[in-house]
């Protein structure tokens, strides 16, 4: 009788229980994160758009540029490149850069721009975030064309803490302006006006076919009945609040710049320049071709585009002759839906997701926002308009905020800051004209590390009340809260939300009103804080915190890269 061959080691049993316990043993380690690199050229493109071609700065020749999908716990290397006659930067908006402000971006706060014919690599982590951000330049008006969206999906093995979406589309809501922009800011300086409004919105760089000679810039999204989608929406608008829906369709809120938060219907929402906001939407309606629509927001008479931006939410198998249903978006005015919105947006807070509000403050500041003219003998009307907080319109510096900072070199700004306007008065009272002593420097706040601040943003009737949303770089923070007129020191904080206020990275003041944030100041370095209303910000509507290095060797300002941008 033959023997038998002997098994093949990989089937003895003894090998797959060794194998099995060591599967299990490398899945109990976290995966290595992973390097993404990116190659940014910015170039000049012709692009057409409502019956125009004209060229325009652009990312790798695209309009949006290209988004940017990463992975929490990665690293991110993005080359850029000028090639254009404009000095450039990128910020990485939303990013927070712990310890690391050499990679955020603002052209004179943390870098000098990249000069034509230079390169510069943005070399940061991505720590402790997931959701939807985006990228935009830094500079000038540049952000009219240089942008786009980024992706940081969750660490392998984590789900959404909502329903997995079959398919994701991103949404980038920008404006659009038939002539130069630069070309158009430079003549309203020159005369001390404002610029022309944009002459449409746009969805992914498309205007849809509302308009003129539009027809073949549109974007589709193909849907199938029955499954869900997440819609990653940005607004990369330089100057409009803006609504935005689905005809036909509920969408469901689950996060707003990059943080989770208590999922919740509506049938449209608000969205300011600056801002994220990801909805679930369910292709539930009858098979079909629906118009995602976007349209400003702006409650008090002032000039602007009011055109919809369409985008089509197209239903597999239904032929594009199908005209397609408009949204029932709010009106241009609707000030009650756009409270009532935000007034919705509350953290998720549950044991992963934490909502570590600081619950004590070691720093309160009043900020005022105010619009004012000043003299300018050259201009059309003898003034030009300038925007304030705290009666101070910020001078932007010839050199980077952080090198002066980390360097130590004198003169470049100075950290007395108010905490508080000096001089009170009713803010959202009567219209006034006068500028109150508006100042003109590069003054900023120096805020210990690690201590816990409330700001309190407050609009004001100087000229004008208006909304406003702020961006703070380098942080998220929480909303308190919100409120029409005057803040109310003894009252209102009182009814501030200590439980799940909603945070973010940029919000909203209401028109003639006030709104508090608190954040701890535990990431070392220098932060621009402004107005993400491109026109007001070139007024002077911005400022900085100087955020001191800690006690620990890891709780100071990183050295700067050798690539780094010289002025």
């Amino acid at each position: 009788m033959s023997k038998m061959a002997p098994r093949n080691g990989f089937f003895n049993p003894l090998t797959i229980l060794f194998l099995g316990f060591l599967i299990i043993f490398m899945l109990s380690f976290p995966a290595e994160a992973a390097i993404k690199r990116y190659n940014f050229d910015i170039q000049v493109k012709n692009v057409s758009r409502l019956c125009h071609a004209k060229p325009i700065v652009t990312v790798n020749g695209r309009f949006p540029g290209p988004t940017i999908y990463v992975r929490e716990g990665d690293r991110l290397q993005i080359n850029v490149t000028n090639h254009v006659q404009y000095n450039i930067s990128i910020h990485w908006h939303g990013m927070k850069q712990y310890r690391n402000g050499w990679a955020d971006g603002p052209a004179y706060i943390t870098q000098c721009p990249i000069q034509t014919g230079n390169s510069y690599t943005y070399d940061y982590n991505v720590t402790g975030q997931r959701g939807t951000l985006w990228w935009h330049a830094h500079i000038l008006w540049l952000r009219a064309t240089v942008y786009g969206a980024i992706v940081v999906m969750p660490k392998q093995g984590t789900p959404f803490p909502f329903p997995q979406p079959n398919r994701e589309f991103e949404l980038v809501l920008g404006e659009w302006w038939n002539s130069d922009v630069e070309t158009l800011v430079n003549q309203g300086n020159a005369m001390g006006l404002p610029p022309n409004s944009s002459d449409a919105h746009t969805i992914n760089g498309k205007p849809g076919p509302l308009f003129p000679c539009s027809e073949k810039h549109t974007f589709a999204m193909e849907v199938e009945q029955g499954k869900t989608y997440l819609l990653r929406i940005v607004n990369a608008a330089l100057n409009d609040e803006l609504f935005f829906a689905v005809a036909g369709h509920n969408m469901t809120v689950v996060e707003v710049d990059a943080v989770y938060t208590k999922p919740f219907t509506t049938q449209a929402i608000l969205i300011a320049p600056g801002q994220t906001t990801n909805v679930l939407v369910k292709a539930n309606q009858v098979p079909g071709r629906y118009f995602a629509a976007a349209r400003p927001f702006l409650d008090v008479p002032l000039p602007i585009d009011n055109n919809t931006a369409t985008a089509i939410f197209q239903y597999k198998g239904v032929p594009t002759t199908v005209i397609p249903a408009l949204p029932q978006l709010p009106s241009q005015n609707d000030t009650s839906f756009a409270l009532g919105y935000n007034q919705k947006l509350k953290s998720l807070n549950t044991p992963q997701f934490p909502a570590n509000v600081p619950l004590t403050v070691d720093r309160n500041l009043f900020y005022t926002i105010g619009l004012g003219r000043d003299s300018c003998p050259s201009c059309l009307n003898g003034t030009r308009l300038v925007a304030s907080l705290n009666n101070i319109s910020f001078n932007m510096p010839q050199i980077g905020l952080l090198q002066a900072h980390y360097f130590g070199i004198k003169g470049v700004f100075k950290t007395d800051f108010p905490d508080k306007p000096p001089t009170p008065f009713n803010y959202t009272g009567a219209p006034l004209t006068a500028n109150l002593g508006t100042l003109v420097g590069t003054r900023v706040s120096k805020i210990k590390f690690n201590s816990t601040v409330e700001l309190v943003l407050q609009d004001t009737n100087l000229l004008t009340v208006e909304s406003h949303p702020f961006h703070l770089h380098g942080y998220n923070f929480f909303v308190m809260g919100t409120g029409v007129g005057n803040f109310d020191p003894t009252k209102d904080p009182a009814k501030y939300n200590l439980i799940d206020p909603v945070e973010r990275n940029t919000v909203g003041v209401p028109t003639g009103g006030w709104t508090a944030i608190r954040f701890r100041a535990d990431n070392p370095s220098v932060w621009f804080m402004h107005c993400h209303l491109e026109l007001h910000t070139g007024w002077g509507l911005k400022t900085a915190f100087v955020v001191e290095d800690g006690p620990n060797s890891d709780q100071t300002v990183l050295p700067p890269p050798k690539d780094l941008p010289s002025c």
